[in-house]
């Protein structure tokens, strides 16, 4: 695995770099840039593990699991993808949201990674109210339907 490439000029946020004037290969900054903006404009993640899939496909994209280790020793917590024969890392940043498609749900950062977990269904009460529940059941079906909370 190749090294992290590091900028001396980069964007704040996502570390995208800058071109200077009279730069010689521009083409090293400008693919780098290409490269993450194509991870995080919209990010869908194969899943989370600790260790690199052995046989990724170009493009592949997976949220690094804390104990992680191997190639991706260092790098718990970040989006790891595939491009040009090497592991990419990009730090997340509070608010950023990735789609999981391995469980169909959405994960979002805050501080770290998180997501909805299923409601356990009202039981008990001295009064059952039928269509009260009915409600319920209906609104988590709907976050399911937008991935918010897991299918059962």
């Amino acid at each position: 695995m190749s090294d992290t490439i590091t900028f001396d000029s980069a964007s704040a946020r996502f570390s995208l770099p800058f071109l200077y004037a009279g730069q010689s290969q521009k083409e090293v900054f400008v693919n780098e840039a290409l490269a993450r903006c194509d991870m995080l404009l919209h990010p869908a993640i194969e899943g989370e593990t600790d260790l690199p899939p052995p046989s990724p496909s170009e493009g592949e994209c997976w949220l690094v699991g804390m104990e992680a280790s191997g190639a991706w020793n260092g790098q718990a917590g970040t989006l790891a993808t595939f491009q040009g024969g090497n592991w990419m890392f990009v730090k997340p940043r509070d608010g950023m949201r990735v789609f999981d498609l391995s469980t169909l749900q959405e994960q979002l950062f805050w501080g770290s990674w998180r997501k909805a977990s299923l409601p356990v269904e009202p039981l008990g009460g001295s009064t059952v109210d039928v269509q009260a529940r009915a409600v319920i059941g209906q609104l988590v079906a709907a976050l399911q339907a937008l991935g918010i909370f897991p299918s059962a």
